[in-house]
């Protein structure tokens, strides 16, 4: 199989292996380079990058660590099919990628179908320090409100007991920091956080677990319609 051109542009960050990877990425997930396509050799791709061996190396582990790429020894490096491989290390590209915002609103959808649960169990099993841990957020903090409804849904995901659940939710807010502009940058929506706060923390500590449920499902329900609405704006 010949091997698969990798089209590149000049290289501006100081950590070079990690635009090649970038660069690599966006690639296969775009479908420029098409999966079971062979890439060229190390040698011609530290050519390519104008970089040396060690770096393109260092890159094409990482791609191989992230489930896009095959390395086979004796034989080449070939491009996996991320939709049959990828992990959710690579939703924040495809939200990079996506000029619709598609990608975007795909995580805002399952966010409402899975957190509301997390919610659920948090009434559930929450201990009197998940509850004084929650108080001190919402009640005590100086933090922004972008960064206290951050680590509110933090210590809810923590009050379930569930390490699933815990990573997951982060694995949220690491978007929801970069894009969470899109909702706090609105006064009402502030005001709407404001008020999911204080009842969420309530249904939790009173260990209400159906009406946790509930206000997590409507202010997640509110919370997409208000990104749908702000980047209808930006268009």
């Amino acid at each position: 199989m010949p091997a698969q051109t990798v089209i590149t542009q000049p290289l501006t960050r100081s950590r070079l292996h990690e635009e090649i990877v970038s660069i690599i990425q966006k690639q296969i997930m775009n479908g420029t380079i098409a999966p079971g396509a062979k890439l060229p050799p190390e040698r011609d791709l530290a050519e390519t990058f104008n970089v040396n061996r060690a770096t393109v190396r260092e890159a094409l582990r990482k791609l191989e660590n992230l489930e896009l790429l095959e390395i086979r020894h004796g034989d080449g490096v070939y491009a996996k099919n991320y939709l049959e491989s990828g992990n959710l290390d690579l939703i924040k590209a495809a939200i990079d990628m996506d000029e619709s915002h598609d990608v975007l609103l795909n995580v805002h959808e399952v966010r409402r179908f899975v957190v509301p649960h997390m919610a659920y169990l948090a009434a559930q099993r929450r201990t009197p320090r998940d509850v004084a841990e929650l108080e001190d957020a919402i009640f005590k903090s100086d933090m922004s409100v972008m960064e206290r409804d951050i680590r509110v849904h933090q210590l809810i995901a923590r009050a379930t007991h569930n390490l699933l659940c815990t990573i997951f939710l982060n694995f949220f807010n690491q978007i929801f920091r970069d894009y969470g502009h899109l909702y706090f940058d609105h006064e009402k929506n502030v005001a709407r956080s404001n008020i999911f706060h204080r009842e969420i923390f309530e249904a939790i500590k009173n260990r209400r677990p159906e009406e946790a449920r509930r206000i997590m499902q409507d202010v997640l329900n509110y919370a997409e319609e208000a990104v749908k609405e702000s980047l209808a704006d930006t268009h």
